[in-house]
């Protein structure tokens, strides 16, 4: 390995050759992870897996929560909206009938 005499660089010089550095670490760090990872998806694959099985990472959700109300029905205050989505009935009336959204407002 090459010797490199620091004590002869310039400030310039070293924090250029402080970037290339740690710019080589980032590269080699994901090199091995890549390795890593390659390496674990075959053996996953030779036990009759996916990675993302054994990992739990296939089990993201897709399915969107309900939400929180934020207009009630004030002729049923059981029936709520969460103001996604398409308008219910009771709201679209309570609107042509003059009423505000701030009016239904949980």
């Amino acid at each position: 390995m090459t010797q490199i005499d620091l004590g002869n660089m310039s400030l310039a010089e070293l924090k250029s050759l402080q970037k290339q550095v740690a710019k080589a670490i980032d590269e080699f760090a994901d090199k091995e992870k890549a390795k890593a990872l390659a390496a674990l998806e075959e053996k996953a694959r030779e036990m009759g897996f996916s990675l993302s099985e054994l990992t739990g990472a296939s089990r993201k959700s897709t399915r969107k929560g309900a939400g929180i109300p934020k207009y009630r029905n004030p002729q049923n205050p059981e029936i709520t909206w969460t103001g996604k989505g398409r308008r219910p009935d009771w709201v679209r009336d309570a609107l042509t009938a003059g009423k505000s959204l701030d009016d239904l407002a949980i």
